[in-house]
């Protein structure tokens, strides 16, 4: 991979996905190895900048599905996922990856407790590892673990030390998503404008922030926005893809390069594979994004999608579906029917959401279609 763009040159979002990595890393989930494989197609044809392809040293299947990935000869950057020892990067060597990211804790709370070293132990490591890494020809992005409880002053020591080694990137690592946007804003500006190295931000979901986080880092000087699909990741997960590409294009006016009509076939194929669903109301995948029940709001969704659509279905390769139940009225029942081939006039819709209203209250859910049509039939034809 080459060496990273100049600092002074416009900044452009850079998605780094590690849904193959930190995604898998979600308590129970497994890849396979073809699967790993049709993700990563998917996500270097929907046009990220880099995936991260999981962790080298973890050996066997491991190994050999990295080293799939890279023959795949994909158009992005793969990146494998290495502590700060050389044997780690020697691993990643060994399956032809571009680039690494050198991994070690920054906070106090975990070089006392996880690493059980002390802070120039933690240093020198990640100096030497970034060193070799380097030496070797790789494209290094410095993580620094749990950067949102670090000190400042230590951070930028961290930071400073991965640069002077030949770091391309730091990895700012909110790990248990305690940040959220204005703390995370300015902590990445605090950062960019003391070091003046690119950086990345990476941010998990355990309050809901993940996403918002993201785009305050982005918008705080962060060129590299790491992602999962689905946000999918340990415990709560971590910015979701879909969500990070779709509010920079509608929040923001930086434009991210990415074929958005794919995100709802990534979602799906990492739901597959992982059998980790996603909620009816997630955004931008959740099913109920495009379902209309109300029905004022079907009728103005017809007539103008803008009116309750922030963007159109099409855009993310999902359909608009009209629901009927407790809500509906009479326009959307004669809509829906349509969808069957069947004309109702004004007075038989009426006649119709009498019955679905109630059928609705009592199974406490909209209808299914099997149910309207029995509805038509006892309501209607068995009239005539």
């Amino acid at each position: 991979m080459k060496n990273a763009k100049s600092f002074q040159e416009p900044r452009q979002p850079k998605l780094v996905d590690t849904t193959l990595r930190d995604g898998e890393q979600t308590a129970g989930v497994v890849f396979s190895i073809d699967e790993k494989l049709e993700i990563a197609g998917m996500l270097s044809k929907a046009g990220v900048y880099q995936i991260e392809a999981g962790v080298p040293a973890m050996k066997a299947d491991e190994i050999e599905a990295i080293r799939a990935i890279v023959k795949a000869n994909l158009k992005c950057s793969i990146m494998g996922w290495c502590r700060a020892v050389a044997s780690d990067v020697e691993d990643a060597i060994s399956c032809g990856l571009d680039a690494v990211c050198v991994s070690i804790s920054s906070s106090d709370i975990h070089i006392k407790h996880k690493l059980q070293k002390t802070r120039k132990q933690v240093l020198d490591m990640l100096r030497r590892t970034i060193n070799f890494a380097k030496s070797n020809g790789l494209y290094v992005s410095a993580n620094a673990e749990d950067a949102s409880r670090t000190d400042m002053h230590q951070l930028i020591e961290f930071a400073q030390v991965a640069k002077d080694a030949g770091a391309d990137r730091l990895r700012f690592c909110d790990t248990v998503g305690i940040l959220n946007p204005i703390q995370t804003y300015v902590r990445i500006k605090m950062l960019i404008d003391k070091i003046r190295l690119p950086v990345e931000i990476h941010a998990h979901n355990d309050f809901g922030m993940a996403t918002a986080n993201a785009l305050a880092g982005f918008e705080a000087g962060a060129q590299f926005l790491s992602v999962t699909i689905n946000g999918l990741g340990e415990r709560a997960g971590n910015a979701a893809l879909e969500e990070v590409v779709m509010a920079l294009k509608y929040t923001t006016n930086y434009k991210v390069k990415f074929d958005t009509s794919l995100i709802k076939g990534l979602s799906d194929l990492v739901v597959k594979a992982s059998g980790r669903d996603v909620g009816l109301n997630k955004p931008i995948v959740g099913k109920n994004i495009f379902f209309h029940e109300v029905g004022t709001q079907v009728k103005s969704v017809l007539t103008s999608p803008n009116t309750y659509e922030a963007f159109a279905p099409g855009e993310v390769g999902a359909q608009r579906q009209i629901i009927i139940g407790k809500h509906s009225g009479r326009s959307a029942v004669i809509i829906k029917f349509q969808e069957y081939g069947v004309t109702v006039d004004k007075e038989e819709a009426s006649a119709i959401i009498c019955e679905v209203k109630k059928k609705a209250a009592a199974v406490k859910r909209a209808l299914f279609d099997k149910e309207l049509m029995d509805i038509y039939y006892k309501a209607i034809k068995g009239k005539k």
